[in-house]
């Protein structure tokens, strides 16, 4: 599952979407090229960061966001996080470690004059929205978050999935040992979990997405992160099994209530009456 490169079958262009976007590469800290696009405005209002989830889809289909962001004066940078993807790496790291490639990208936005004094907003999907959590909490120079299904631990998500093919006993007896996996393999990083940076949002606006029946990341985890998330903390919940919110995730506009409420929510706490 993580010790691999994602190759993506499925790879759009911005052409796809009647767009024009630059594609480089930002360095992270511990030396990793990290493949980004970025669909830019003139004077834009906002800048939103775009990630996706631990094996599918490309960001590149989050093109389809970039393009109703636009609309509204927005630009949008998405990246493909390490081991995904053009993007550098070989090791999956559920998160413990990709908030370095966000950072790399919050630097790149504060080098460039476009972006002065520009709010900055993650948007993320699966692990990509966890990844935003500890990003956020992480990285004081965010401004807001958007999640979309995110798990709120990697430990708890893989006990609860494992509990759907093995039987309770089992799966209780295994879960101490996912703890001790996680740390030989990722390190002190492995302390690094959604359900405790979404403490650290301080006043910063966060709106958290979730499917009551999502069977890859149950409700429970929404359910464990907005108990521990500040009480200002927005919500848009859906009924049944959408782990991705919406049917197609390359045409947001297309879901009238998903939009409205992703648009709203952007231009209330970062636009005002602009």
């Amino acid at each position: 599952m993580v010790d691999r490169h994602v190759n993506f079958k499925t790879v759009m262009t911005p052409e796809e979407f009647g767009l024009n976007a630059k594609h480089f590469f930002v360095k992270t800290e511990d030396g990793l090229n990290i493949s980004t696009y970025e669909v830019a405005i003139d004077t834009p209002k906002v800048v939103i960061i775009c990630l996706a989830g631990i094996h599918a889809p490309s960001v590149t289909e989050f093109f389809g966001h970039a393009k109703l962001f636009k609309e509204q004066g927005y630009s949008t940078i998405l990246l493909d996080m390490r081991a995904h993807g053009e993007s550098d790496g070989n090791k999956i790291c559920l998160g413990y470690k990709e908030h370095l490639d966000v950072k790399a990208v919050v630097q790149y936005i504060k080098q460039q004059p476009v972006y002065n004094n520009v709010p900055i907003v993650l948007l993320g999907y699966s692990m990509g929205a966890s990844t935003a959590i500890n990003s956020i909490g992480k990285i004081p120079e965010i401004d807001g978050l958007v999640s979309l299904s995110a798990f709120s631990s990697w430990e708890e998500v893989f006990y609860e999935n494992m509990k759907k093919s093995a039987p309770a006993l089992i799966a209780a007896i295994e879960y101490p040992f996912v703890y001790s996996t996680t740390f030989l393999k990722y390190g002190t990083n492995s302390f690094i979990k959604p359900k405790n940076n979404i403490k650290k949002l301080g006043n910063r606006p966060a709106l958290l997405m979730h499917s009551k029946e999502d069977s890859q990341v149950s409700f429970a985890n929404y359910e464990r992160l907005l108990k521990r998330a500040p009480s200002h903390v927005e919500t848009f919940v859906v009924d049944g099994d959408k782990h991705r919110i919406i049917e197609d995730i390359t045409k947001p506009e297309e879901y009238k209530e998903y939009s409205e409420t992703l648009l709203h929510f952007i231009k209330k706490h970062f636009v005002g009456n602009e």
